[in-house]
């Protein structure tokens, strides 16, 4: 039986989810606005967001966790981790920073309001256990629930799919029951997710194929640091020893990036003859993992220990790279004329995107529709005060944002709080007003699918630096922390 609470529970801060992101923004808060209360609401049954919701084999990093784990807590595993591991590193930052109370599990949010009269945030939850209607006030809103929808991911609608004899699964909802051993399996997608399952399940099914519509770069590499390994020798402390490879691992990250746009032929060179290093002459590497585009105008993926190359190489595994024309009771006949007979088949084919948590917004009464807004640096929006959202990077970890965007946050509610002010809200000025509104992500820059299918959804971007989420960590580093808070860009009350 569901109810009501009585009164709002109020808060200064409200954040919204406990993954990578949240967990972080609760950090920095008992770091940097001790004197801030806050909760951290979290549809899920606990933390950790992506670590928590997928459970297909092999689950891992794409990112080493020497950069997608947190500035101040050491990383002292191997560079790419299991999501078990960095589920144990996320719960041991609760644990040594006392965050557990801060947080509610099993809060899903339905609605968010903002009151001009008041100067406050209403959201509605429902406790997902009891069906319990729950209110909450806050001053600011902070918005880490992540990018996608949990409950299901992409796939698309393929002609047969229904005539197929065998099971149809996305790794985003794998059944955990899921039988495969011995089983010939079809892997759709190329992506970080396809890379990670194909040589987790190789040993185990009769066979599996890795079907791809057109190939993608990454990056084989043993799943260790030198630089880490050495000073480990030499017995410097796990904190030094985090910094510096942590620095050491961005200065060549940023020299990778640069290369795409500057030399972009040669790294496709580099990255292919990683792959063909690990395939050998005969494998036709040149049809299966030879991409048409620019490298990093979609994420690459880190391969720990060539894994999946090997498992190719084996012949436990194979690449075939063709389109789909349908499925068969067998499985799937492609545009060449081929059949692909499977038990299994697996749609490795991407997320649906969430913007800001599918939470119905209004401001003083009004729906707010985000793809009407402008974002100002690709974290708060037009129109829409005391709040700020996180979305983090492609090209380099995800983390990095957070602790970017939580240094702001901090700055930010400390700035009010020295100047008496209730409300900050971001404004084209009058310089702005004028300039060219351009789609959320330039697709010449960034273009996955799930963000080109829900570009639509998102908030508008303008051409200056201002009014964008540049992707580009190396120049946040420093842009970010030098926004003067007095900019005539953010309206006070």
């Amino acid at each position: 039986m569901s109810s009501t609470q009585s009164q709002p529970e109020h808060f200064d801060v409200l954040i919204v989810g406990a993954g990578i992101s949240g967990v972080g923004a609760a950090y920095h808060l008992t770091q940097q606005c001790p004197d801030k209360s806050f909760v951290a609401l979290e549809a899920l049954e606990s933390f950790g967001g992506t670590w928590q919701m997928h459970h297909f084999p092999g689950i891992r990093s794409d990112s080493d966790l020497y950069t997608f784990g947190y500035r101040f807590k050491p990383w002292t595993g191997p560079p790419i981790a299991t999501g078990a591991e960095i589920l144990t590193y996320m719960g041991e930052v609760i644990d040594e920073n006392d965050l557990g109370r801060h947080i509610r599990y099993g809060h899903k949010i339905t609605t968010a309001s903002w009151s001009s009269e008041e100067n406050l945030w209403t959201l509605e939850a429902i406790r997902t256990e009891t069906g319990e209607q729950l209110s909450f006030t806050a001053n600011f809103l902070w918005m880490c629930q992540g990018y996608y929808r949990h409950a299901k991911g992409y796939t698309p609608d393929w002609e047969g799919m229904e005539d197929f004899n065998g099971q149809i699964v996305h790794p985003q909802t794998w059944p955990e029951d899921l039988d495969y051993k011995g089983k010939n399996v079809v892997v759709i997608g190329s992506g970080a997710t396809a890379a990670t399952l194909v040589p987790a399940i190789a040993g185990d099914c009769g066979h599996v194929t890795m079907l791809q519509r057109s190939p993608t770069y990454f990056i084989p590499g043993l799943n260790q640091n030198e630089l880490a390994d050495q000073l480990r020798e030499l017995e410097i402390d796990e904190t030094w020893i985090h910094e510096i490879t942590r620095r050491k691992i961005l200065h060549d990250q940023a020299a990778i990036t640069r290369l795409s746009f500057e030399q972009p032929e040669f790294l496709k060179g580099e990255l292919i003859g990683a792959v063909r290093a690990l395939l050998g002459p005969d494998y036709d590497v040149e049809k299966h993992f030879t991409p048409s585009y620019r490298p990093w105008r979609q994420r690459i993926a880190f391969v720990p220990d060539g894994d999946i190359f090997k498992g190719i190489a084996s012949g436990a595994a194979s690449v075939v790279t063709d389109e789909i024309e349908r499925f068969t009771e067998k499985g799937i006949l492609l545009k060449s004329g081929e059949t692909l007979e499977a038990d299994i088949i697996v749609t490795a084919t991407g997320f649906n995107l969430s913007v800001l948590g599918d939470i119905e917004f209004a401001v003083d009464g009004a729906p707010v529709d985000f793809s009407e807004t402008v974002t100002y640096r690709g974290m708060m929006f037009t129109g829409v005060p005391n709040m700020l959202w996180v979305f983090g990077y492609f090209r380099a970890s995800w983390t990095l944002r957070v602790e970017l965007l939580c240094d702001f946050v901090c700055r930010l509610l400390n700035y009010m709080k020295e100047n008496g002010l209730e409300k900050v809200t971001p404004a084209l000025r009058e310089q702005d007003k004028d300039m060219p509104l351009l789609p959320w992500m330039d697709p010449e820059n960034f273009n996955p699918g799930y963000l080109m299918r829900s570009m639509h959804l998102l908030p508008k971007r303008g051409d200056k630096p201002d009014w964008q989420h540049s992707q580009d960590y190396w120049a946040e580093k420093n842009d970010i922390p030098d926004i003067k808070l007095d900019d005539e860009v953010f309206k006070y009350e």
